[in-house]
């Protein structure tokens, strides 16, 4: 298969010493949350074909986050609807590469999966609880992890295997996340050196990975943002 590449990337995460420590969140303009790039039509036909092919690997939602699912999908479909290349109707969509997309909305997430380039996790925190769960996701482009082995789990949890990730980090993630306002979203960006350029690389915790350390011919970059629904 081609792989899909971009011409460039978004940032360089390691040359911006905010974006280079952890966690590196950044405050994001509300508008420029969804991209659309040059990559937009083949990712999206890949996306087609996962959610198609692998529904049940590429996504998940808990008991209870339904009604969270659903406000993703109408919030998402209110901003497509201000972007140019979308027309967003009442029961279709149509994307900047000419599908039409029929808007489920008893599958709130899988229809997202079919709109933009962006993967969606859902992160809730329970009644009582100290951090924030993982309560769905329409995940596509898993880089070295699977939906199945996080789905509700805590943010510490999710992030065992980051050596990095130690307890001073986890108590600033949660923190960042219990302060996000609906009108002030965040962002952050990671890179990684990997050996396949393949979008689609589900690894299960601790599973070995082949290393090819800044030899490795792809770099990987994720812009993560962060949206508190209203």
């Amino acid at each position: 298969m081609e792989p899909i590449l971009h011409n460039r990337l978004p940032v360089a995460a390691w040359a911006d010493p905010r974006t280079a420590r952890l966690p590196g969140i950044q405050p994001l303009v509300r508008a420029d949350w969804l991209l659309v790039d040059e990559a937009y039509a083949p990712q999206m036909a890949l996306r087609d074909r996962l959610i198609a092919e692998h529904p049940d690997e590429v996504h998940a939602l808990l008991p209870g986050a339904e009604d969270a699912a659903a406000e993703l999908l109408e919030t998402v479909l209110g901003d497509l609807a201000a972007r140019e290349g979308f027309a967003v109707g009442a029961d279709s969509a149509r994307r900047p590469d000419g599908v039409e997309v029929v808007l489920d909305r008893s599958a709130p997430l899988l229809t997202l999966g079919r709109l933009v380039q962006a993967d969606f996790c859902l992160m809730e925190r329970p009644e009582g609880a100290t951090e924030h769960v993982l309560t769905g996701a329409i995940l596509c482009f898993p880089s070295s992890w699977t939906l199945a082995q996080k789905l509700g789990r805590p943010l510490g949890a999710i992030h065992a295997p980051v050596a990095r990730y130690d307890a001073e980090i986890a108590r600033r993630v949660q923190r960042l996340f219990d302060a996000i306002r609906p009108e002030a979203p965040l962002w952050r960006v990671n890179a990684l050196h990997y050996l396949d350029p393949a979008l689609y690389q589900p690894r299960r915790e601790y599973e070995e990975k082949r290393k090819g350390g800044t030899r490795s011919p792809f770099l990987r970059a994720e812009r993560q943002a962060l949206l508190r629904l209203p």
